[in-house]
């Protein structure tokens, strides 16, 4: 075998790998994600859907929520930027930020009472900021666990590409990520309308099934799919008087 036969084999298992782990996490968003809505009313993935309802309900007079919604953003915000402190110098990094999502969706699965509500909406958003970090990459090509529209976006660029001629085609995998998005949402929504709040303690117990899943891909793959910081700005040397 040869050694670019073998490089080749290689990267068509990392993608395999990461195809897959992208279904099962986009899954979990989707599911998590209708059955949020339909606990909450408004999106705890969909920024854009709550930043347009926040500008509606403030033209309605609707300060409060319109508060509530903006607040939304912020935790959104935040849960991104948790993930991947979480996963900052961490050897197996989408276990410990999928062990994250598990933890905050547990919490949000406890806050049952009605005048949590607002907190168990906030704490739903921060899990699916959080569950970004999991996996941003796959060789190279970027992914959107929660936000497809940019996933559907590419996929629709990589179609007018092929059309034109490109011979790449990893553009199909921008799918992946909408149709686990699907497929989870429905299942999402029928589950809450069976079981109401109880369906976050099945988002949950899901997440860490997957956990314990990823436990068990190598740590030099998780870190191939996950952030990789930017490198430190090169600084010029001073020039030297002659």
């Amino acid at each position: 075998m040869t050694i670019e036969r073998r490089r080749r084999i290689i990267r068509r298992r990392r993608t395999a790998i990461g195809t897959v782990l992208v279904a099962a996490i986009s899954f979990l968003a989707g599911m998590t994600d209708a059955a949020g809505l339909v606990i909450a009313g408004s999106f705890v993935s969909f920024m854009s859907g709550n930043t347009t309802r926040a500008a509606v309900a403030l033209a309605d007079g609707q300060t409060g929520y319109a508060v509530i919604l903006l607040g939304a953003l912020l935790m959104f915000v935040a849960g991104n930027a948790l993930g991947i402190i979480i996963a900052h110098n961490a050897t197996r990094r989408t276990f410990r930020v999928l062990v994250g999502v598990t933890a905050t969706l547990g919490i949000a699965s406890i806050l049952t009472r009605p005048d949590f509500a607002t907190l168990q909406f906030y704490v739903i958003v921060l899990a699916m900021g959080l569950v970004n970090a999991a996996v941003e990459h796959i060789e190279g090509l970027p992914i959107g666990l929660t936000y497809v529209t940019g996933g559907l976006s590419r996929f629709g660029r990589g179609i007018g590409s092929w059309i034109v001629g490109a011979p790449r085609r990893d553009w199909i995998m921008q799918i992946v990520p909408w149709l686990g998005m699907a497929t989870g949402g429905i299942c999402g929504a029928f589950l809450e309308r069976a079981l109401g709040a109880t369906v976050l303690w099945l988002a949950c117990t899901l997440s860490a099934l997957i956990a314990i899943i990823v436990f068990f891909i190598p740590p030099r793959l998780q870190k191939r799919h996950a952030h990789r910081p930017l490198p430190p700005p090169v600084h010029n040397r001073p020039r030297s008087r002659l």
